[in-house]
Parts: structure tokens; C-alpha cells; sequence
């Protein structure tokens, strides 16, 4: 009888150790395919081929290096846009209604951009939030702003709205192309997915092509995936990207995707790889009757440094902080404000 019962606890004491083995098995493939998964998120990608192939609008400008590329685009998008836009009634507005909105005829001018995004960006653990101003260079020639309007909290696809004057005319806030320019510097740029630009590279229902870059390096694609089926917000990460196939990188690479919704998913939250908080480009006041921004390659110069240098002292935060960035440049609020064309307050 002791025998028989020496062989039963024998026998649960092997089914047991089983057990824990393919518990520890499975935990193992788990974090092996977790790892690799992770590796794989990770892996520098070179966006050369891509970039060289894209349908970009002839107008930009592109200066490919050994370890990086030069964007400049104008600013003006190769598709039509509205004839009048709805904007600020004054410098007060930051974020206007039908109530505190004037109409103006397209104030859409060329811009002097110039940004550098790496050939082979690196996915980073950590992100880094988008700020007001531009994030990404889209193939149409114009740039794409983050989700939100200039108090950085109202989304702009949300805030659409489109009123009548007394004449007659009829304007909207943002256009169909998801874009609007800023009156006084004539910035246009996106706040989300623009059929105007995937009209020309996508057809209904097949994937989504390359529409542009990012600041740190990754593509920008449409709500399609390489099978052609919709993308949703539970498909991708916080900063709105996701690491799958592509039609331009059928082996897989880290990429933004633009769902075409009126949320704060509607752009890119935040970056996901190493960016130069140099090439982040301030927005400029959107108010109607706000000053130009200020030419900062000029102020470099009358300062006796770079422009970048002179970015990188601003940093991303907006409004930009005028007392540190004299302070990170050794200088006076006074000299810095002076150098930027700014009277200072008495």
C-alpha cells in the first residue's frame, strides 16, 4: 500500500514539474518573441530608396548626404485650396469660432523652409512630444502641424467650422484637404490626413503609400495597411505609428500613420525616434492681425551665431520661453528680443 502511494505522489509530482516547465516554456517563448519584437521595432531602416521614389511635388527641394536629408520644401501644396479661409478677427484670437472669425482670401504664400532628417532614423523607448509649429514634411510640398491649434489643446479637425460675410462669401476654418493657411506669414500646413495628397499616390481600398516624413526620420502613411484594410487608433501606439509592412518597405519599418478623424488622433502626437529639437520650426501666430514671426537665420547673424544654435536655445516649447533662451545663450532678454526685430516691453 506505502509502494502504491510512493508511485501516486511520485506520478503528481511529474505531472506538476511538467506543468511548471511549460508554464516556464511558454514564459520564455513570451519574452524571446517580446525581445525580438522589440529588436525588430528598433532596426535601422534606411529611407533613402523610398524618399528617391516618392511622388514628391517638383518644388521640393531635396540634398541627399551620407548620413542624412535635406528638405526644403515652399510650403505650397500641388493641389487646389480654398479661395477664402476663415481666421482670427484679431491678434487677441488664439483659437477662433464662427463668432471671432473674419474672412480673408487665400493668404497661402511661399515659405523658407529647410529641415534635415536622418537616412536612418532611430527608434527610441522614450517620445518626445510634438510641439505647435511643423513636424513633417509631406510629399505635396507643404508641412503637417500636430492635432492642436495655438493654445496647444483644441484640435483643429474638431474645431472646423465655416461661415458667410456680407458680401455673400463663404469660408471655412480648415479646408477639405485638412489644411489651412496662417494669415500674416502665409504658412499653409495640414492637421491631419489630406485626400488631396493620397488622391494622387493611393486607389480606394489598396494600401496606403508613402505621403511624407516625420522630423525624426519615419515615414508618414495613410489609414490602409499592406492588405489594404483600415487602420484604427487600437492599431498603433501613442504617437500614432505602428511597425509593420509597407508597400515601400515590404520588409517592415516604424511609421506614422494619419487615421483622417477629427480627434487628437487626427496627427502626430509625438515622435517615436531621435529628433534634432533644432529643426522643430515654431508656429507662427495664427491671429489675423499678428505680426510676421521673426527671421531667425537674422538674428543668428546679428548675434554671431548659427541659426540652429539659435532653435535649439528656443527648444519646442510653445510659446517660446524668451528668458531662457537668452539665458541658455549668455545673453540679455533685451539683446535677444532686439536681434529678433521684437520691441521689448517697458
Amino acid at each position: 500500500m506505502q509502494i502504491r502511494n510512493e508511485k501516486f505522489i511520485m506520478k503528481k509530482l511529474v505531472v506538476a514539474l511538467a506543468g511548471i516547465f511549460v508554464i516556464a516554456l511558454n514564459s520564455l517563448v513570451f519574452y524571446a518573441a517580446s525581445a525580438a519584437n522589440a529588436a525588430s521595432t528598433s532596426k535601422s531602416v534606411s529611407v533613402v530608396s523610398a524618399a528617391k521614389a516618392a511622388k514628391w511635388n517638383p518644388t521640393v527641394k531635396l540634398t541627399y548626404g551620407k548620413s542624412s536629408i535635406v528638405m526644403e520644401p515652399t510650403g505650397i501644396p500641388n493641389h487646389a485650396r480654398d479661395e477664402y479661409y476663415a481666421v482670427p478677427i484679431s491678434q487677441d484670437v488664439v483659437v477662433p469660432d464662427s463668432t471671432t472669425a473674419k474672412i480673408v482670401k487665400d493668404p497661402t504664400k511661399a515659405q523658407s523652409y529647410k529641415f534635415t532628417i536622418p537616412t536612418t532614423p532611430q527608434y527610441t523607448s522614450a517620445v518626445t512630444a510634438t510641439s505647435l509649429g511643423s513636424i513633417g514634411v509631406m510629399i505635396s510640398g507643404a508641412v503637417i502641424y500636430n492635432p492642436f491649434e495655438g493654445d496647444n489643446k483644441t484640435v483643429a479637425m474638431a474645431n472646423n467650422f465655416t461661415i458667410t460675410n456680407s458680401q455673400g462669401i463663404t469660408a471655412s476654418f480648415v479646408d477639405k484637404c485638412a489644411g489651412h493657411p496662417i494669415p500674416d506669414s502665409g504658412a499653409y500646413h495640414y492637421h491631419g490626413l489630406s485626400t488631396c495628397v493620397t488622391a494622387k499616390v493611393d486607389k480606394i481600398g489598396k494600401p496606403s503609400h508613402l505621403i511624407g516624413f516625420a522630423l525624426d526620420g519615419f515615414p508618414i502613411y495613410g489609414d490602409r495597411d499592406i492588405n489594404g484594410k483600415q487602420i484604427t487608433a487600437k492599431n498603433l501606439d501613442q504617437c500614432n505609428g505602428t511597425k509593420s509592412a509597407t508597400p515601400e518597405f515590404p520588409k517592415g519599418i516604424y511609421h506614422y500613420v494619419l487615421l483622417g478623424t477629427s480627434d487628437v488622433r487626427s496627427s502626430i502626437a509625438c515622435f517615436h525616434g531621435k529628433v534634432d529639437a533644432s529643426q522643430i520650426q515654431a508656429m507662427p501666430p495664427m491671429g489675423g492681425g499678428q505680426m510676421p514671426m521673426p527671421d531667425t537665420a537674422a538674428a543668428a547673424k546679428k548675434l554671431g551665431i548659427t541659426e540652429d544654435a539659435l532653435k535649439a536655445a528656443f527648444g519646442t516649447t510653445m510659446p517660446p520661453d524668451i528668458a531662457a533662451a537668452a539665458k541658455k545663450l549668455g545673453i540679455t532678454e533685451v539683446v535677444l528680443l532686439d536681434a529678433l526685430g521684437i520691441q521689448a516691453k517697458p
